[in-house]
């Protein structure tokens, strides 16, 4: 049967065709979807974790009690997670373990464009890379076994276009039983101290090369055999793009990417007249070829570095027309700035910061847009988690000066995510920041999974959710307000109240978001402005709500189709022209 499916839900497909039994993760785009996928197969057990490294901590744990593992990340994700896969690498598995790494090039929803390629050789693990949804679901099958036979985890790379594009795909009717092997108690593979983890390394350089022999085998690197003149190297969905611009080239289309396939490339370069390679960001794969003595026409000085590449992009580079400006000429689409939400309870808090001219140290989440215009309230983003410790770091190299404080700020699921310890550092470091979690309930910038402070696990069960107030005492918060972002005067009191604390203090801004309260008792009625009242000073508009508008006639307007019905707007206007609009 065919069935039509994007990369995510394909891999998630894969983990039930091939017996898969356990999967974890931490949602961010593009990965998230895969566990959400997950999660409707009830032979799975699937769950999130509080963040990628305990993800793989677990799945570790999982593989080695003999079940077939799949843990799933974004790109960034895998530098959290990079720790236990290192030494991962040397212990092996016992069960199937593949790792999703989902690179976002273009940097649609992250804060880099990193190349996750280069973990697979850091940690000389093999690296599986799908151009399709087909190769998508059969690659998690394909790692499982080599990660099996080979003794290694198997990191599997999407890009967000493999991700998130749909494609035909053949399912099986069945899944697969797969024996569970028992797990063997093994101290030298496990237990990695110096003097085992010594011998494992050795084993890890053995294991390389016998990967190096699988890939020149392998049917997923295969040769395509056209006009002799040119020849291409790629993968992903590069690989994709290539073709369709160039359909009448010789290809070597690489889906075991690394180790890479050396004879099988030097016989390839030997047959056609010019070589290229054609791959998303940093030269990986042509580096890796040039170091073979092979030249390379063009290449990296063809194609950009930066950003992701598209069939105009590749046709671009080899003097071609794009076959895709025939079906869509001259066709542009006007930009659309990402904005907080209608009634986000966000836009209150970063407002108020806003109006104090306070800076504020910021983290990941969908809160990250208060940076922009006309807001304007965040002065730096990291990583996950970063805010705490660099509001900590900037006020300790400040202190004594006449430099204001700063705060940090950051979401609830961040929060657990990686701001607990700095959290604790600012109290054991004797540090005065004052920290502010944004509590909207939910990890709302991927799509409103769950997280340990919902209540809730990632197929629906009921479970103990995260007391941040208890868990802020027993980290030595003595100073702790729980406030409701649309109470601006409560707010702007208890943020004063704080800085000026001589202590660390936290005040968790709680409101669940707008989009999961629209249909709860927490929605609000509806505002509108009384013309005739509204002088027109644009006051609320520096709230930077999407539902508000300047008409024609000066006056600000309110659309009902959008407005979430937050009482915001109506305590900043001075004039009473913003009221409720009673049902």
């Amino acid at each position: 049967m065919k069935i039509l499916l994007s990369g995510n839900e394909a891999v998630a497909r894969g983990a039930y065709e091939f017996g898969v039994g356990f999967a974890a993760g931490y949602p961010g785009t593009p990965s998230t979807e895969i566990l959400e996928n997950i999660a409707r197969y009830p032979e799975i057990y699937a769950q999130w974790s509080p963040n990628e490294k305990v993800a793989l901590e677990v799945g570790i744990g999982a593989s080695l009690a003999g079940v077939r593992t799949l843990v799933a990340m974004k790109h960034v994700g895998l530098n959290v997670a990079a720790d236990p896969l290192m030494t991962l690498a040397y212990t092996g598995v016992n069960a199937g373990l593949v790792i999703i790494t989902a690179d976002d090039p273009g940097m649609h929803s992250s804060q880099n464009e990193q190349d996750n390629r280069f973990f697979a050789q850091f940690a000389q693990i093999p690296l599986l890379e799908p151009s399709d949804s087909q190769e998508a679901k059969d690659m998690v099958g394909f790692g499982l076994t080599i990660s099996e036979q080979y003794d290694t985890p198997v990191l599997l790379r999407l890009t967000t276009r493999i991700s998130h594009s749909k494609s035909l795909i053949v399912v099986a009717d069945e899944r697969q039983v797969v024996p569970r092997p028992p797990f063997s108690k093994d101290a030298q593979k496990y237990v990695m101290i110096p003097a085992h983890s010594r011998g494992r390394h050795v084993l890890v350089k053995k294991r390389a090369k016998s990967l190096r022999e699988l890939s020149e085998a392998s049917e997923w690197n295969r040769c395509e055999l056209n006009d002799l003149s040119i020849g291409i190297i790629s993968s992903g969905v590069a690989y994709q793009y290539a073709r369709e611009v160039l359909p009448e080239a010789s290809f070597l289309k690489l889906g075991l990417s690394y180790p890479l396939p050396r004879e099988r490339i030097k016989d390839f370069a030997a047959k056609v007249g010019k070589l290229y390679v054609v791959e998303e960001l940093t030269p990986f794969i042509e580096d890796q070829v040039r170091a073979l003595g092979i030249t390379v026409e063009g290449g990296r000085s063809l194609l950009p570095d930066t950003g992701e590449l598209t069939p105009e992009i590749v046709a671009k580079a080899f003097g071609k027309d794009s076959p895709r400006e025939v079906f869509n000429p001259g066709v542009s689409i006007p930009p659309r700035p990402p904005v907080m939400c209608p009634g986000c309870p966000h836009r209150g808090l970063f407002y108020t910061l806003s109006r104090k001219k306070i800076r504020a140290m910021g983290d990941i989440g969908c809160y990250t847009l208060s940076v922009m215009p006309p807001l304007e309230a965040m002065d730096l983003c990291i990583c996950m988690g970063a805010s705490i410790g660099t509001a900590h770091g900037f006020n300790k190299a400040t202190q004594g000066s006449d430099i204001q404080p700063v705060v940090a700020v950051i979401g609830d699921s961040t929060f657990i995510h990686s701001g607990i310890t700095g959290l604790l550092d600012v109290v054991y470091n004797q540090g005065t920041t004052t920290v502010i979690i944004l509590d909207n309930r939910t990890t709302a910038m991927t799509g409103f999974q769950h997280h340990p402070g919902t209540g809730y696990t990632l197929k629906g069960h009921p479970t103990q959710a995260v007391d941040l107030v208890a868990l802020a005492k027993a980290l030595g918060i003595s100073r702790i307000e729980v406030v409701d972002p649309y109470d601006l005067a409560q707010l702007s009191r208890i943020i004063d109240q704080e800085i000026a604390a001589a202590e660390p203090s936290l005040i968790i801004s709680r409101r669940s978001c707008a989009l999961l309260s629209r249909n709860s008792a927490e929605r609000y009625l509806q505002r509108q402005v009384d013309a005739e009242l509204c002088s027109g000073c644009k006051r609320c508009l520096k709230l930077g709500c999407p539902a508000m508008s300047l008409g024609n006639e000066g006056k600000v307007l309110i659309d009902p189709l959008l407005c979430n019905g937050c009482p915001v707007c109506e305590q900043v206007c001075s004039r009473g022209a913003i009221r409720a609009v009673s049902n």
